[in-house]
């Protein structure tokens, strides 16, 4: 591994202690080099593993809202800034247990909702990088990191993995305890991870003892008509289709955009549902110095719970069809986001393409999509309940094939 270029967790795995420990310093002066633009971190204070493994030396970024011993965990909010935590959340301790050195906090947007943090993306800083993992996604593709760790709720792993340009995985729900994370809807809530490439992740899920060898892709399910998205997201997926096509892939074009329009719905009204009772208390202590937050959590308690019920229903129905549709493509492609980052950092963007996939608990993961231009666009991939080496394995044959044409 050259110390020069750090950022592929593949190289990581595979290089001498005396490499790794050179690749190691060279992400520290990266993040001095690039950070004071970037803002891509809370705190940076280098941990140690508690354990060799096949992580060992490799350092990682966990997001604001995972507990760290020893370490801020502020939410992403003033009203918790010095806050320290006093345990690891269950994910850090088995990352550590595998090696990895926790290298600090990535930047949220607070309390994983809408109000943007100070992350600029790395590929045009006037521009989001997403959220809430914002910090998480532009340390990788800054090359700070090999690895972090996001949340996503409704969109906030893929999405900004593909405004970034980073590939982001959100694995099947409830695969990794989230506890010692603060939770937003927990019914949505699902672990995260950000890596350079596809075949970083694999090599991710399986240093993590997770079955890596999925079976072979041999037909990939494509949303048609394609959902609705900006001009340049729309162009970039279906020229990616086409390319698959060239290369001897056979696609098969599904009828799921009203399907998932109406799932984008009905995981809004779960997470604000479940939100706002979560957050009920924290509302009633601080009021209107949550911000967005503070919104949320007064529309939120106007839901009914019928409403509610109605809502988890709907995605459970949902969840049945989209089984049956696995079975005759195992794996469906969609846009990652609406489209670029939007420019300014008012705005995450919209999680739309992300949030119905997150209801549904199947595993997705954005890769980037050639094109041309500073602003990254990504190819959604999702896969059954369970699916997840299929997903990873299918991502990285997807994304050889785009890289050679």
């Amino acid at each position: 591994m050259s110390a020069s270029s750090p950022e592929r967790l593949a190289e990581w795995v595979n290089a001498s202690p005396e490499a790794r420990t050179r690749a190691l310093a060279k992400c520290l002066e990266t993040i001095a080099f690039k950070d004071p633009r970037i803002h891509a971190w809370v705190q940076i204070n280098p941990q140690s593993a508690t354990d060799s493994g096949p992580l060992s030396g490799i350092p990682f970024g966990a997001k604001d809202i995972i507990d760290t011993r020893g370490l801020a965990t502020e939410y992403g909010s003033q009203i918790y800034r010095g806050r320290v935590g006093v345990e690891d959340a269950d994910i850090i301790t088995e990352l550590k247990s595998r090696g990895a050195i926790l290298l600090g906090k990535t930047q949220t947007t607070a309390f994983a909702y809408m109000t943007p943090g100070p992350t600029r993306n790395p590929r045009n800083v006037e521009h989001t990088p997403g959220g809430s993992s914002s910090g998480s996604a532009a340390a990788v593709a800054a090359g700070m990191v090999p690895l972090a760790l996001g949340t996503q709720t409704k969109g906030s792993v893929l999405r900004p993995a593909s405004y970034c340009g980073v590939t982001g995985f959100k694995p099947t729900f409830d695969t990794f305890s989230m506890r010692g994370v603060l939770p937003f809807a927990k019914s949505l809530d699902t672990l995260g991870f950000f890596t350079h490439t596809p075949e970083d992740m694999r090599v991710l899920w399986r240093s993590l003892g997770r079955d890596s060898d999925g079976a072979e892709l041999s037909v990939l399910g494509a949303a048609s008509p394609t959902p609705t998205v900006d001009v340049p997201m729309a162009r970039a997926f279906n020229e990616s289709l086409v390319m698959l096509q060239q290369a001897g892939l056979t696609v098969r074009f599904i009828n799921i955009a009203g399907m998932l329009s109406k799932l984008a719905d009905a995981a809004h009204v779960v997470m604000c549902y479940e939100a706002a009772r979560f957050h009920q208390q924290r509302y009633e202590e601080h009021g209107d110095r949550l911000a967005d937050l503070a919104e949320l959590v007064r529309s939120g308690l106007q839901i009914p719970e019928s409403r509610y019920d109605g809502a988890r229903r709907h995605i459970d129905a949902c969840r049945q069809k989209m089984a049956e549709l696995f079975q005759y493509t195992p794996v469906i492609a969609v846009p990652a986001a609406t489209g670029p980052a939007p420019n300014g950092l008012g705005s995450t963007g919209d999680p739309t393409m992300n949030s119905p996939w997150t209801a549904l608990g199947t595993p997705a993961i954005s890769i980037p999509m050639p094109v041309e231009g500073d602003l990254p666009l990504g190819l959604q991939l999702t896969a059954a309940h369970g699916n997840d080496a299929l997903l990873l394995r299918a991502a990285e044959r997807v994304a050889a094939i785009m890289a050679a044409a």
